[in-house]
Parts: C-alpha cells; sequence; structure tokens
C-alpha cells in the first residue's frame, strides 16, 4: 500500500483508536495479556519494522497493516528495548539520507535552466523526505511521546529528520552554494520582471527556515546581493528619470519586496530587506532628489507625487528635516521674488494670497498636517515678506481697499468676508503694522468721505479682525473715524432744522463732515476761491456750529469735498457728480465761453498740478463736458478750455473720474515719512519710559529692552541716534567714566 503525505493524519488516529479501544476493552490492566518477548521475536519485529520504513523511503507499498506496525512499536517500547529501537531507526533514516546527497553533487552546472533543475530537485528531495519522516513518526509513535519525551537529551523523530537533511545535505557546502545561488538567481530574474515558481521559492526557503541555516546561509548573502542591485539601480535612474517618475519607481520597489516577503521570504527578513531598499534608493539620494524636483512638484501642485514623497521621506532616517528644510527654503525663495520684484507690486497681495492657499493645500493634502511643517511655513513667510520693508504693508492696505471700495462686484458678502480672513493671515506676518495703519487709515478716510465703502458691515468686520489682531489701540483711531461719521449725520439733520428757520433759504443743499483731527489722517490745507453763495452758506453753518460747540476751531478742506452740478447740454439736462475743484472750473463756464488754463488758474486759486489733473479729468477722459483746444491726452500751459454743448451721455447722473483723489508718488512718500516720523516719537518715548523707570542702564541692555517694547522693525543704528538726540535734550546722560552707562536726567 503506498501512501502519501496527506493520509498519515488519519493513519496516526486510526492507530491510536485501535490500541486505545483494544487495551480498554477488558477493563483490566493491559499488562496482564502481554506475552514473554523473546529475542527472535524482537529481532523479527525490527525486521518487519525496518522493511516498512524502507518501503517508505523507496516510495514502495508497505507489505503490514499499520496498525499491526504501531502495535509492534508500543510492544516493542513496552518491553524495555526503547534506546535500541531509536538507535536503530535513527540509524535507518541517517543512511538513507546519507544516500541522497550524491544526486546533487553530480549534478551538471552549466546555465540558469540547470540551476532551476537543480532547485527543482532539491525540493522534490526536501518534500520527499518530510513526507517519509511524518510517515515514520506516525508508526513510531509511541516511541516518540515515551521514550525520547522522557529524554530531554534526544531530539524527536521529525528533529531527527531535520538535523540529518541539515546534516548530511544541506550543510554539504556545494550543495548549499548551489542552492542559495539558484534561490538568489531566481529573485534576481523576478526583479527584473520575468515570472518565477513563488511556489517553489517559497518551498526552498522554508527549508532552509526549518533546518534553521536561513539566516548564515541565505539572508546575508541576499541582503548584500540586495544592497548591490538597488545601489546600482539608484544611481543610474536618478541620473536617467525626473523626480515624479523615481518616486514611483521607488514605491512600486517597496510594493515588491514586501509582497516577496508575503509570499515567499522569512518575516524576520522584512525589516532588514525594506531598510536596505530605502536606505538605496531613497537615503542615498535625499538631497539630489530634492535638488533636482521639490521646487517643479510645488511650481506644478503635483499633489500626488508631493504626498508620495513626503510618505517615503517618513520612512528613512532625516528624511522629514531634510525635506522640511527645502520646503521652508522654497517658500522663502519664491515668496521673496513675489515680495522683492518691483514689477510685481501689482499682484503682489494677490500672488501672496494664491501661494499661501497652495503651500496650505500641500501641508493638508501631502504632509498630514504635519505641525512642523504648516511652522516652518510660517516662519518662511514671515522671513521673506519682511526682505522688503514697508512695502508689503502698503500694498496690503491697498488691496483691502479695492475689496472694501464701492462697486467692487468681485465678490458676495460671505466670499468678501473670507478674502478678508485671508488678509488677515498675510497680515499677522509683517513687522511693520504702523505702515499698513496708515495706508489703511488714508484708504478708509476715501471711502467714508466720499461715500464709496461697499458695506458698513464688512467694514466694520475688517475693524474687528484689526483690533483682535493687534488690540484696541491699534484701531481707536480708525473707529474714532466712524464716531465722527456718525455724528455729522446727527449734526447735518439739525443742520437742516436750522436753515428751514432761516429768513434767507439758500438753493445750495450743503453737506457737512465733521472730523475730529487726530483721528483723520493730516491734509495739507489749500485754499481756493469759492463762489460767493458757498462761501455764505459756510458761515452760516460756522455760526451755527460754534453756537453749539464754543471754543471749537474749524478747518475747511476744499480738497475732500464733492457736488452735484445741474449742467444743460442740446441732448438734455444732466446732473454731473464731480469733486469741490471739478465744480469750481465748470461754474467758470456760466460766466464766459472759453477760458485759458492760466485764467481758469486766476479764477479758482487751485495749485497748478491739482488743476492740470482737474482739467484732464473734465477734458480728456471718458466723460469729456469740456473741449481742450488743442488736442491731446495732457493739458499743458496755453492751453484753452470751452465747454461741450454737444455732450452726449446714456445716462442722467454722470459720475466724473476723480483723478484728484488717486494717490500720487508724492503722497505715498508722505505717508511715509509720517509712519517714520511716528517711530521716531515713539522710540523717544519708550527710550524716556525705561530709564525713567531704571534710571542707570547700559547701552546693550536698553536696546534689548527696545526691542522688547517696540512693535515695528528697527535697526540698531537708528535707535543710536534716537539716543544720542535724547542726550543732546538733556533727557538722559552718559555716565562719566563708563560712556556706555546712561542715567536718567529727572
Amino acid at each position: 500500500m503506498s501512501l502519501n503525505i496527506y493520509s498519515s493524519g488519519f493513519i496516526i488516529s486510526t492507530c491510536r483508536a485501535f490500541v486505545i479501544n483494544k487495551c480498554s476493552a477488558s477493563g483490566n490492566d493491559t499488562r496482564m495479556y502481554r506475552p514473554k518477548l523473546a529475542e527472535n521475536y524482537t529481532e523479527d519485529t525490527w525486521l518487519k519494522l525496518r522493511d516498512a520504513v524502507g518501503a517508505i523511503q523507496n516510495s514502495t507499498s508497505i507489505k503490514y497493516n499499520l496498525e499491526e506496525l504501531y502495535q509492534a512499536v508500543e510492544n516493542l517500547c513496552s518491553y524495555k528495548v526503547s534506546p535500541t529501537l531509536y538507535k536503530q531507526l535513527r540509524q535507518v533514516c541517517e543512511d538513507h539520507v546519507q544516500a541522497q546527497i550524491h544526486q546533487f553533487r553530480e549534478y551538471p552546472f552549466l546555465c540558469s535552466l540547470d540551476n532551476l533543475s537543480f532547485l527543482k530537485r532539491m525540493n522534490r528531495c526536501w518534500q520527499d523526505h518530510c513526507r517519509q519522516t511524518i510517515m515514520i513518526r506516525s508508526i513510531f509513535l509511541f516511541l516518540d511521546r515515551t521514550y525520547v519525551l522522557q529524554n530531554s537529551l534526544l531530539p524527536s523523530i521529525w528533529d531527527t529528520g531535520l538535523e540529518l537533511f541539515r546534516t548530511h545535505i544541506v550543510s554539504d557546502s556545494a550543495v548549499q552554494k548551489r542552492t542559495v545561488e539558484g534561490i538568489l538567481e531566481q529573485i534576481e530574474l523576478e526583479r527584473n520582471g520575468e515570472t518565477v515558481d513563488r511556489s517553489l521559492l517559497r518551498s526552498l526557503l522554508g527549508m532552509l527556515s526549518d533546518l534553521q541555516v536561513y539566516k548564515d546561509s541565505f539572508e546575508e548573502r541576499f541582503l548584500t546581493e540586495t544592497n548591490r542591485l538597488y545601489a546600482a539601480e539608484g544611481q543610474h535612474l536618478m541620473q536617467e528619470r525626473d523626480v515624479p517618475e523615481y518616486l514611483h519607481h521607488v514605491a512600486r520597489r517597496l510594493e515588491e519586496e514586501n509582497d516577496r516577503i508575503v509570499s515567499y521570504l522569512d518575516q524576520s527578513t522584512q525589516k532588514r530587506l525594506i531598510s536596505c531598499v530605502e536606505k538605496q534608493l531613497l537615503e542615498e539620494h535625499m538631497t539630489a532628489i530634492l535638488q533636482k524636483g521639490l521646487s517643479t512638484l510645488l511650481d506644478e501642485n503635483r499633489v500626488t507625487e508631493l504626498t508620495l514623497l513626503y510618505q517615503l521621506f517618513s520612512k528613512v532616517k532625516g528624511g522629514l528635516p531634510t525635506l522640511l528644510q527645502f520646503w521652508r527654503d522654497y517658500i522663502k525663495s519664491f515668496g521673496g521674488e513675489i515680495v522683492c520684484t518691483p514689477e510685481k507690486d501689482k499682484d503682489m497681495v494677490q500672488d501672496l494670497l494664491d501661494f499661501k492657499d497652495k503651500m496650505d493645500n500641500v501641508a493638508q493634502s501631502c504632509f498630514a498636517r504635519n505641525e512642523s511643517f504648516i511652522n516652518a511655513m510660517k516662519e518662511a513667510f514671515e522671513t521673506f515678506i519682511n526682505k522688503r520693508p514697508n512695502k508689503p504693508a502698503e500694498l496690503i492696505a491697498k488691496y483691502v481697499d479695492s475689496k472694501l471700495r464701492a462697486g467692487n462686484k468681485e465678490a458676495t458678502e460671505e466670499e468678501l468676508e473670507r478674502i478678508l480672513d485671508k488678509i488677515m493671515i498675510i497680515f499677522r506676518f509683517i513687522h511693520g503694522k504702523d505702515v499698513f495703519e496708515a495706508f489703511y487709515k488714508k484708504d478708509l478716510a476715501k471711502r467714508l468721505l466720499v461715500g464709496k465703502s461697499a458695506s458698513v458691515d464688512a467694514e466694520k468686520s475688517m475693524l474687528s479682525k484689526l483690533k483682535h489682531e493687534c488690540g484696541a489701540a491699534f484701531t481707536s483711531k480708525l473707529e474714532g473715524m466712524f464716531k465722527d461719521m456718525e455724528l455729522s449725520k446727527d449734526i447735518m439733520i439739525q443742520f437742516k432744522q436750522y436753515m428751514q428757520n432761516q429768513s434767507e433759504p439758500s438753493n445750495i443743499e450743503l453737506t457737512v463732515n465733521i472730523l475730529t483731527m487726530g483721528y483723520w489722517p493730516s491734509y495739507t490745507p489749500m485754499e481756493v476761491h469759492l463762489p460767493t453763495e458757498m462761501v455764505k452758506l459756510q458761515e452760516v453753518f460756522k455760526l451755527f456750529y460754534l453756537g453749539k460747540h464754543s471754543g471749537r476751531k474749524l478747518q475747511w478742506q476744499p480738497t475732500l469735498g464733492h457736488a452735484v452740478l445741474k449742467a444743460e447740454f442740446k441732448e438734455g439736462k444732466k446732473e454731473l457728480q464731480v469733486s469741490l475743484f471739478q465744480t469750481l472750473v465748470l461754474l467758470m463756464f456760466n460766466e464766459g465761453e472759453e477760458f485759458s488754463m492760466e485764467e481758469i488758474r486766476a479764477a479758482t486759486g487751485i495749485e497748478e498740478g491739482e488743476l492740470k489733473r482737474t482739467l484732464q479729468s473734465l477734458a480728456c477722459g471718458k466723460a469729456r463736458v469740456l473741449n481742450k483746444n488743442p488736442r491731446g491726452k495732457d493739458v499743458e500751459d496755453g492751453d484753452r478750455f470751452n465747454f461741450n454743448n454737444d455732450f452726449k451721455h446714456k445716462l442722467f447722473r454722470i459720475k466724473i473720474n476723480q483723478i484728484q483723489m488717486k494717490e500720487t508718488v508724492e503722497e505715498q512718500v508722505s505717508t511715509t515719512e509720517r509712519v517714520f516720523q511716528d517711530r521716531q516719537y515713539q522710540i523717544d518715548a519708550a527710550v524716556v519710559r525705561i530709564m525713567k523707570m531704571r534710571k542707570t542702564l547700559s547701552h546693550n541692555l536698553l536696546v534689548s529692552e527696545l526691542y522688547n517694547q517696540l512693535k515695528f522693525p528697527v535697526k540698531p543704528g537708528d535707535l543710536k541716534k534716537r539716543i544720542e538726540s535724547l542726550i543732546d535734550r538733556d533727557y538722559m546722560e552718559r555716565d562719566k567714566e563708563t560712556p556706555n552707562q546712561y542715567h536718567y536726567v529727572a
């Protein structure tokens, strides 16, 4: 009867059941029924067992009943011949295993096909050996579970089979070398894209593991070859492929190696194998990968590859710190180019907002919201945005103005709120917030005074954000501007009632905004020649206002005024919404048909530069209510102007662009200079405050204290100048013996 390995479990259970049933049938001690064992019986029984073992080893039919063989082993063990039986069994097995080695030593070694055949023969030999050992153990199970179990120094029948196979076959240097090289050759073929017999590799590597030679005979050689392969591959592919392609290749290689571990390699190899691949394909090339491709990935917003880059770099030692540094440097470089290129000033703020959105998305989506990367991004933004003092703050203020100004139909209220939130994020990075405040205040004044604010709610929302970010002191003047506008409305209601009670009502409707000088930007007073009716109405309002608020002084600001004029053309009547300067020019044409620029200037008293801009808006813009002779876009000395009676427009009320309200270079310089002057006052006040409290202080400690208190960037040289100025003004003095020491002068 020929049996295979899969039926052995059934045989064992059957044999055991037979013996147990037989012994328990009478209910008495089985030793009473055992016959006396003669020597010839022992010899005959062993011969029978050896014959059965030989049949198993040669894959031929066993002549005897398996239950009978199992019972024979039990009988021999019961009569104390177990040592001899174990020794004889071991010898028979050893003789058989020793005979197997010849087929491997004589095997030809010509090509890879011969190697594969060799591996298949080795696997067949191993499988046969396992099957035979299991079958033999099932027959000698009683010996294995009594005598062998009671002698701790003796290996079990299964372990004996493993030991014999290891000693006589696998430990043979030539056989082991060829087996390992054959396995390595198959793995290399698979790594090169060829199909191999994975079940064969799994069986052979399982053999090495079971025989406890896996680590020494295979793993070290395997890892050495893996190192060599991937070191060469990494060098080659880094030169040949672009970074996205290389990253996908690395990810694929790691996936392949993990699949090999699941399919046929021992689990103990996993950590060292994956570490080897990561080291050779990633760790050795981290800087090269980032130098070659990070900027491109970020520029092109390659989210998939950036995510993969982060995941791969998080696996290797020093990967994330290296990526973090390159990420920080990229943001500084890209952002610095936006901020420090004057040609890009027009789009600077929008570019910064877009760049911030893009980097936020990368940090959130690709870098797993890693706190270190988010903080590095904030640090980088703060660094590059302050490389160019004052300008970013000025442009952010103007950007806010463009969003809050009436006529901005780009966004709904919800979208406008989101835009303002984003602007505040950029605003936080700015050191010179006082520059922003100066320009923001100037633009807010224009929006409030000319009625150009898109939404009071949006204005107050922005004010609330600034207050939350910078404190109440920062927004106190801005809030004062809103209070002035509310109070002015109440005053004008009272003034209208007052005018109704006058004996001589005016045909001009006057609206006045009363501004507290400390809250609003400073405006250069400009004297102009107003019509008699306007002057008279101003005096009436002055009398009314000072009657209610004695001790106050009113200073009229014609540069901020605007009016609505009724005009009659051939086409019909129109209303012109114009500035006060434009009003004065147009009213002249009630008195005459044509005037030169010099005549207009003499009659109105408007400053030359302002007058040219005013005439340009009336005669050279879209709504040309005046004709200029000679024609041209610019107004020059000697130009003459006449009323354009043929003027046509589809609207009844026409707003003529107020060119004089647009910021000039001089205004920008003036605003910046005012900020600089305010900073000097703040430095002086801080120095006096510190010295008054400390009385005596060294220069270095004083400077350190100033840096802690001042909220704007300042250079050591500027601080030194202010200290020298205070010494000259006797607020403090130098120590006579230690010039670097200062004393407060009470």
